[in-house]
């Protein structure tokens, strides 16, 4: 017989299984990591005793989000240096505080304060690529949060790899620790760029990665300048030399995609390669409008990121839903464009694709990993409800989550952080902060 461990009643659920409608006053069983049961109104179920119980009601209970690319441990430098063209603020501001500030210690912390964040608004499941990453592991372990981690792997002296020679040692040395050390952690690697990685340092990641079945994240065609450095050293667009040397497969996640011709995202979509779309940064840094609508419609698999806080400068992905949809609309001047739905999912199933993860997250079903938010209706700005998804992706925000549930473990409830002591984080954070300013 079942017993579950928590149940969630009285809201309205998004399943977001593809032709599911919302259930009207559903009630969910959880028991230890898993969904284990959702039941209808009016459906009985047993009076089951010493359970835990949230009270969802005049609330969306939905899966949790994910944040498909993000660098948590930037919160460290949120506000340091805007108002900046992208490769300026790259190699004078940010490159610069990385080598002098960045350390187990300070990355440790700063990756707390964003796992406070992004629980706080939703989100469930990250996928970081950044630098001292051992720091970072344990900080989402600590946090409760669900996370593909990649060690940054770029060809110059970089915070814990003075010697780049050694970039690729040290992520596969990392891979080995984290490798099914913890249910909540996958690693992985994240090659910076193209032009900050040699050929032949991206196809030995590649083949790094693929040795221990895990993605391989890399900045790709961001920026104008970007891309004509590309073609300056290699002869060819960025994608079409990902092909030639071996690297477009579903192995690959591309990250940005801003500025891809025709052909590039017809051979993206044949080699069924993973893109994160953020435009909240590409907007900040000026980098330029991404064609997501006609990803979406050649069929490639989209996520959603945040991008770091020092770009950006927030990890709330109601946030990004809400600009993603309405920056495709005026970059194609279509109002139907990346409608709500769509943008949703990339917030949840497909970023779950994206990461190798859907078979476990992205949808509430039984049998798969138990991370749900809930979010409070109860505000004049949610209220009245006719589309949940409209509402989600054009009204609410990070705030309006109640509660945060990731792998069967309450993370939040009632805007209560029960996992982490947020005042002990932010004060540490700021002593770091205080160092970076002197």
């Amino acid at each position: 017989m079942l017993q579950p461990d928590l149940i969630i009643q009285g809201g309205t659920l998004l399943t977001l299984v593809e032709g599911e409608k919302p259930l009207l006053h559903a009630t969910l069983l959880i028991q230890g990591d898993r969904i284990a049961g959702v039941l209808a109104p009016g459906e009985e179920r047993p009076p089951f005793k010493g359970v835990q119980v949230l009270d969802a009601t005049d609330s969306i209970v939905m899966p949790g989000l994910v944040n498909a690319h993000g660098h948590t441990a930037m919160t460290l430098f949120r506000g340091l240096a805007d108002d900046l063209p992208l490769k300026q603020w790259l190699f004078e501001k940010i490159f610069p505080a990385e080598a002098k500030h960045l350390s187990e210690e300070t990355v440790y912390w700063g990756a707390l304060l964003g796992c406070l964040e992004m629980i706080a608004s939703g989100t469930t499941t990250v996928s970081d690529g950044y630098f001292f990453q051992d720091a970072t592991a344990r900080a989402f372990q600590k946090a409760g949060l669900r996370a593909l981690i990649a060690q940054g792997v770029i060809d110059f002296p970089a915070p814990g790899v003075p010697d780049p020679a050694q970039n690729l040692a040290v992520g596969k040395a990392f891979i080995e620790r984290w490798n099914h050390a913890s249910d909540l952690i996958r690693p992985g690697l994240f090659c910076h760029s193209l032009t900050t990685c040699s050929d032949k340092t991206l196809q030995e990641a590649m083949a790094l990665s693929q040795e221990f079945s895990l993605p391989l994240q890399v900045h790709l065609s961001e920026t104008e300048e970007e891309v004509e450095e590309v073609i300056r050293r290699s002869g060819e667009r960025p994608v079409l030399h990902l092909a030639h040397l071996g690297l477009l497969n579903e192995s690959l996640i591309g990250v940005h995609a801003v500025h891809l011709e025709d052909e590039e995202i017809e051979l993206l979509a044949r080699n069924r390669v993973g893109i994160v779309h953020s435009p909240e940064s590409n907007m900040k840094l000026a980098s330029g409008m991404a064609r997501v609508s006609e990803m979406v419609k050649k069929g490639i698999v989209l996520g959603l990121g945040t991008d770091g806080c020092a770009s950006n400068n927030n990890l709330d992905l109601f946030k990004e839903m809400d600009t993603a949809a309405k920056l495709s609309k005026v970059a194609t001047l279509d109002p139907v464009n990346m409608g709500a739905a769509t943008v949703l999912r990339m917030a949840t199933v497909w970023g779950a694709k994206v990461l190798g993860l859907e078979k476990q997250i992205g949808t509430i079903e039984v049998g798969k990993k138990a991370d749900i938010i809930t979010m409070d209706l109860r505000k004049p700005h949610l209220v009245p409800l006719y589309n949940p998804m409209s509402t989600i992706v054009y009204s609410a925000s990070g705030s309006d989550v109640k509660d945060v549930i990731v792998n069967g473990r309450v993370l939040m409830k009632d805007r209560t952080f029960t996992a982490l002591d947020a005042e002990e984080v932010m004060a540490r954070v700021r002593e770091i902060s205080d160092r970076i300013r002197a």
